[in-house]
């Protein structure tokens, strides 16, 4: 079999984030139009990361025991059955279609394990800072796909509702054959994890409780959460602000998540590396939470597309270029035969924070105003960058696994 690349698991990520973004833009306008109001909204988009939160640790356990590539395989097809799912709801009607897309969301959640088993993938084979630099392909991924993702679903929405769930259902199916012949195994079985039977809520807590890498994760947690605020309120905000029908904000949603999707790309893949070189994990962090706010700040009060654009840049930049050096941190201080485990968790508490975000954001957007879950947000993220200045300790020296890092004994970036 091939040897295992990260040019080959970004590829996979790539085509999964497609037919994510092809989907995702939709929700708040199709629900809309299905006659949803706030808390139903809520719901549906809290449904699907309800289920990740449940499922992506035991994921990425059941991947540190019998490898990267049939997880990602059954990931793939799951996600890909959802859409399908989800491409019959739209042909429904009212409640029924509500109640459809419901159940769509919540056995793609369920499946989708694709993230945080792709970035074990990557830490398998490399180390030190090179992993931070090629974990951000996983972000330059879901950048490139959010390009093509949104734009597809903008455009196949014209052929009727039920369009672009079988547009994603059949890319994920792609992905699974791709996946099938291409993606050779990262992790041998002479570094694969027992077959323990630890409680999922033991196991919770003994990462959390691990200095540094806790104290990361829950910083993850609070990002999501502002992260949240834009997913779901962009497409009422872009109705709102720039006054156009549903049909029009509908497609010009999707070609904004695109735009968003592009920043991301260029940043991830271009970007970080460069940052990171020059700034260090620490500053590289607090420079993107700042940044992370002041785009919430901006964005209720874009009332033309030039201010929303500038403002969705920023978000675009923050957001993308926190998660490399997070993430890689959060790497760094785990042993090799864990990654999948514990960045399952910190995809697992992400997605928690996904799953009750939109029961604050619809509901303040729809009941207090349109400025407030942006403003809420935003203030988090300042909170957070503050923190994050006083926890992260870039003179600590973490212990790094010597199988996981046989060349480096250890490195000079953060305690939390």
């Amino acid at each position: 079999m091939k040897k295992p690349s990260v040019w080959a698991v970004f590829f996979v990520v790539f085509i999964d984030l497609i037919g994510f973004g092809i989907v995702l833009p939709l929700l708040p306008i199709y629900t809309e139009r299905f006659g949803a109001n706030g808390w139903w909204l809520g719901l549906i988009t809290a449904s699907y990361s309800l289920m990740q939160f449940v499922f992506s640790p035991w994921w990425g356990r059941l991947s540190d025991r019998v490898g990267r590539r049939p997880i990602l395989m059954i990931s793939t097809a799951g996600v890909g059955g959802s859409y399908l799912l989800f491409a019959w709801a739209s042909t429904l009607t009212g409640q029924q279609a509500l109640i459809g897309i419901l159940i769509s969301r919540l056995v793609g959640g369920v499946f989708a394990a694709n993230i945080s088993v792709a970035q074990a993938y990557i830490a398998d084979i490399t180390s030190g800072p090179e992993r931070t630099k090629k974990l951000g392909l996983i972000g330059m991924a879901f950048g490139c796909g959010f390009i093509l993702g949104p734009a597809i679903g903008a455009l196949s929405a014209r052929g009727g509702l039920w369009m672009p769930g079988i547009i994603a259902g059949c890319i994920c199916m792609g992905n699974l054959v791709y996946t099938f012949f291409k993606l050779p195994e990262s992790l041998p079985e002479s570094r694969r994890g027992p077959s323990t039977r630890e409680g999922r809520f033991a196991h919770f807590r003994e990462v959390l409780s691990r200095p540094g890498v806790g104290f990361l994760i829950w910083l993850t947690f609070v990002t999501t959460v502002c992260f949240v605020c834009f997913e779901v309120a962009l497409g009422l905000l872009v109705l709102d602000n720039l006054n156009l029908d549903p049909d029009r904000s509908r497609e010009y949603a999707g070609w904004l998540f695109a735009y968003c999707g592009l920043i991301g790309a260029f940043v991830q893949g271009r970007g970080v590396g460069f940052l990171l070189d020059r700034l260090g994990h620490k500053n590289l962090i607090l420079v993107s939470l700042v940044t992370y706010g002041i785009s919430l700040f901006i964005l209720p009060f874009a009332k033309d597309l030039v201010t929303l654009l500038i403002g969705l840049a920023v978000l675009g930049f923050g957001s993308t270029a926190f998660r490399p050096p997070v993430t890689g941190l959060i790497s760094m201080m785990t042993a090799s035969n864990e990654q999948g485990a514990t960045l399952g968790v910190s995809q697992s508490m992400s997605s928690l924070a996904r799953s009750f975000s939109p029961f604050i954001v619809a509901p303040l957007y729809f009941s207090v105003g349109k400025a407030s879950p942006f403003l809420l947000c935003g203030g988090l993220a300042f909170l957070a960058g503050i923190v994050a200045a006083i926890k992260i300790n870039p003179g600590h020296r973490y212990h790094v696994d010597a199988e996981m890092d046989p060349d480096s004994p250890s490195r000079t970036e953060g305690n939390a």
